[in-house]
């Protein structure tokens, strides 16, 4: 079998505009033109009035919490099938981290295990679109209305996703992107916060902007009016407590490039999942990610249940391994529960505000559901740009499946 290369993702204008940037005297974001444009198009992008650019998804993660008034001993709720930033995020806002369960065959947030998990202490609900599948928004938002808890969406995997016609980043009162490398949109590490509120789109601004108090909701830039006053020795430049999250003007020019061309990206990895897909449809072991109705997936990988241990006695990592021997891309697992990791499960967290964290802990069992299910999720990638690669690759996976038929 002749080998096809996935062709570079930067074949766009990435290169032009870095050069723009490099031969400009505005490399940061305090003075430069292409974070704030950047800013305006991908809000647009999504529907949204503000965008905030970050230099990661987690950033604007940390920047969300601390922006809807998460304060210390607060809870923050989020799935126990997601990566660990969700749970990092909330400890750097000083928050405790609360784990609902997961349904096993969406691997999203069950609402009501969401709701079990609430409490007078829950600031805030983290919703995962993982892998680009959209959560149950209706009854998630029915619920955190009557317990006036403030909706974050984590879109790090779900650029254009939608649900129920809504594209995810409108539906809560913030949403977070990534735009790191493996991402619908990359610039190697990058994020942005879209927000429609503008009290929270400045406020963040300040968050991720050393609290600069010149900031506004739809200005980024520290430099961009009253210079002479900047410079000024009895000029007071800080009005809130803040860090360095900002996005640099070189980051900036690359996701622009790329927001220009993200439907077809996107595309590529609909189309890649899909052929995927196509290639388990008659396995009796391997189910794939079920999508809710009226929802539009955008295919940040495609998750598969895998049920060949039981079906085949063929372990995971044995599975994978012949995958790779024969000459498949290799497939990932999904990330451990977050309150499993050593971080978590180990108490390492409490020496960061031993006051708040004391007597947390988190044990095997709290999430069945997600416990049962994450040791079995495989994902395959879908950032081909040749889907003939795509093909190949999954005619690889077929072989294998029909061997252990």
């Amino acid at each position: 079998m002749n080998e096809i290369r996935n062709p570079s993702k930067y074949l766009g204008n990435e290169l032009k505009y870095l050069a723009n940037v490099l031969e400009g005297q505005a490399w940061s974001a305090t003075m430069g033109s292409w974070v704030h444009g950047l800013e305006a198009a991908f809000a647009k992008k999504i529907g949204t009035r503000y965008g905030v650019a970050v230099n990661s998804g987690t950033a604007a993660l940390h920047m969300a919490l601390e922006t809807v008034g998460v304060e210390p001993g607060d809870e923050v709720i989020s799935p126990a099938v997601t990566v660990i930033m969700d749970s990092t995020a909330t400890i750097h806002a000083n928050a405790i981290p609360v784990y609902a369960d997961v349904d096993e065959k969406t691997f999203l947030i069950d609402p009501d295990d969401f709701e079990r998990k609430i409490t007078p202490k829950t600031k805030a609900v983290i919703v995962v679109a993982l892998y680009g599948a959209s959560p149950d928004y209706e009854r998630i938002l029915r619920i955190a209305k009557a317990h006036h808890i403030a909706v974050i969406e984590d879109n790090a995997q779900a650029v254009l996703s939608q649900y129920h016609g809504k594209t995810l980043g409108t539906i809560g009162d913030i949403s977070c992107f990534s735009f790191e490398n493996s991402k619908h949109i990359s610039c190697g590490e990058g994020g942005m916060l879209l927000t429609n509120n503008e009290e929270y789109a400045e406020k963040a601004r300040k968050i991720g902007g050393h609290g600069f108090k010149n900031l506004k909701a739809d200005e980024g830039r520290v430099r961009y009016t009253n210079k002479e006053m900047f410079q000024n020795p009895k000029y007071k430049r800080h009005d809130a407590l803040g860090w360095n999250y900002r996005m640099p003007e070189f980051a900036a020019a690359v996701a622009s490039a790329q927001l220009e061309r993200v439907e077809e990206f996107v595309r590529l990895r609909q189309e890649s999942a899909k052929i995927f897909m196509e290639a388990i449809a008659d396995c009796p072991y391997m189910t794939a990610q079920e999508n809710l109705p009226d929802t539009i997936n955008t295919y940040y990988s495609l998750g598969i249940v895998y049920d060949g241990e039981e079906a085949i006695g063929i372990p995971w990592a044995d599975f994978r391994k012949e995958y790779v021997e024969m000459g498949g891309d290799g497939f990932y697992g999904a990330w451990s529960v977050p309150y499993l990791e050593p971080v978590m499960a180990e108490g390492i967290f409490k020496k960061r505000l031993p006051a708040v964290y004391g007597d947390i802990h988190y044990e095997e069992g709290l999430c069945p559901h997600a416990e049962r299910v994450q040791k079995k999720i495989m994902q395959f990638k879908t950032n081909y740009r040749d889907l003939d690669l795509a093909k190949q690759k999954a005619e690889v996976l077929k072989k294998l499946i029909r061997k252990y038929k």
